[in-house]
């Protein structure tokens, strides 16, 4: 087949494709920053959501029929996408369209994440697609999903479940997958306590990666089926997927980077330990995740802000940052900040000393503060002479602290309410 005819195969492909994204869970690991906001609303990387990584992938992906589908507080993240994501053309069939648990066809919020499609069904079928992309809204990576819709067409398949290699000692965390030849699914357990390694290996499994695509078809008669199964948590990885992987075609995608043939960057930061992490690898020169990529770029609300400024040059009050990434809107006056990343709007006042930290959005951090290796929410005013991160007994009384040692401040553990949009 011609080239071009191929291309235009694959848009074709990409048009009858609706991606849903689940946003609904309340991301409790993430503990005080999921207080107030959904998890796919909590900020990351210095100016973007959690949610901005799912959404760009299916925007560079050709996909532009998007349906987010949202429960717990979710008003910031409903905010977020209708300030930065009105950006579709609604003539072309283009939407970024936002399903809050409405109670549609039961008298209760969605009780899992196959419950929360059912609940929609109505609205689904009425996009006409051929292809379901299920995704969850709470990972950071960057994928083409058109590779994998190809994937699943390919192969025949009634459902793709995208997967990755974890660590042994980390894949009771994940559905670990047991694969044949050729992909085929034939063993799928949800979160197992001891999971099943890759044959001929002991240090990694096969671990779903919460994206799937579905014949829509199959879909639904699978989603009506299950709402009819008493007992069912009705959640597609301790429900779904058990049930038809011997019945039907259900089949692996191997989420790798094509240059190295390796696996592929995913994060999935659901716990304040993993947030840090994924937040401050971003800092490396090098870092697995490349955010200044021009090819795939991640689209995103922001604010007009002015540029960063640093002030002051005295010997002893200098306004500098070393290895560190500083964003928008940012004023270091007369501060030191090192292996650090600050986050819009975020204003450090003179003799402070900031290390290894993550400072979200509108924090103003007073006067001869000591902060190391903690995690600042948005809105805080650290007031002067704070010392975290220094003394994690005397931390714990006031913060919470991490089995890494991670420092999480937010401005009601500071005695400061929350009134606004977070």
């Amino acid at each position: 087949m011609h080239t071009g005819h191929i291309r235009r195969f694959e848009r074709r492909r990409m048009r009858n494709t609706l991606a849903l994204i689940l946003v609904g869970g309340r991301g409790s690991r993430l503990e005080h920053l999921t207080l107030w906001r959904a998890k796919p609303a909590v900020p990351f990387g210095g100016k973007f959501r959690i949610i901005d990584f799912p959404l760009s992938n299916c925007i560079n992906s050709g996909i532009r029929s998007i349906s987010v589908l949202t429960q717990y507080k979710a008003h910031s993240l409903i905010g977020h996408i209708q300030r930065g994501w009105g950006f579709m053309r609604g003539e072309f069939g283009e939407c970024v369209e936002l399903l809050p648990a409405q109670q549609r066809v039961e008298t209760s919020w969605y009780t899992g994440t196959a419950d929360a499609v059912y609940q929609n069904l109505d609205i689904i079928r009425g996009h006409k697609a051929k292809y379901l992309l299920v995704l969850a809204g709470d990972h950071i990576y960057k994928m083409d999903y058109g590779q994998m819709i190809a994937f699943h067409a390919m192969h025949n398949a009634d459902m793709t479940v995208g997967c990755i290699e974890v660590p042994i000692d980390r894949a009771s965390a994940f559905g670990v997958m047991t694969v044949q030849e050729h992909g085929r699914v034939v063993r799928f357990q949800e979160k197992p306590a001891q999971p099943e390694p890759l044959p001929g290996r002991t240090d990694a499994a096969l671990c779903s990666m919460g994206i799937y695509v579905f014949n829509a078809e199959f879909l639904y008669e699978q989603i009506i089926k299950d709402a009819d199964t008493q007992h069912s948590s009705h959640d597609f990885g301790k429900d779904i997927i058990p049930s038809i992987i011997e019945k039907y075609h259900v089949v692996a995608f191997p989420f790798l980077d094509h240059e190295s043939g390796k696996c592929a960057y995913w994060r999935d930061v659901g716990t304040v330990d993993a947030f840090w992490e994924a937040n401050m690898e971003l800092i490396g020169v090098t870092p697995e995740l490349n955010l200044y990529d021009e090819d795939w770029p991640i689209w995103t609300y922001q604010a007009q802000l002015p540029p960063a400024k640093f002030v002051f040059d005295d010997e002893d009050r200098r306004g500098m940052a070393v290895d560190s990434t500083i964003s928008g809107g940012c004023i270091v006056s007369g501060a030191i900040v090192r292996h650090s990343l600050l986050f819009s709007n975020v204003a450090v006042n003179s003799y402070s000393t900031i290390t290894d930290s993550v400072i979200l959005p509108d924090v103003k951090i007073g006067t001869h503060c000591k902060l190391h290796k903690v995690i600042i929410d948005k809105a805080c005013v650290v007031p002067d002479g704070t010392v975290i991160g220094f003394d994690h007994a005397e931390d714990a009384r006031r913060f919470h602290v991490t089995p890494a040692g991670v420092v999480l401040v937010t401005p009601e553990m500071l005695g400061q309410p929350i009134h606004h949009v977070r």
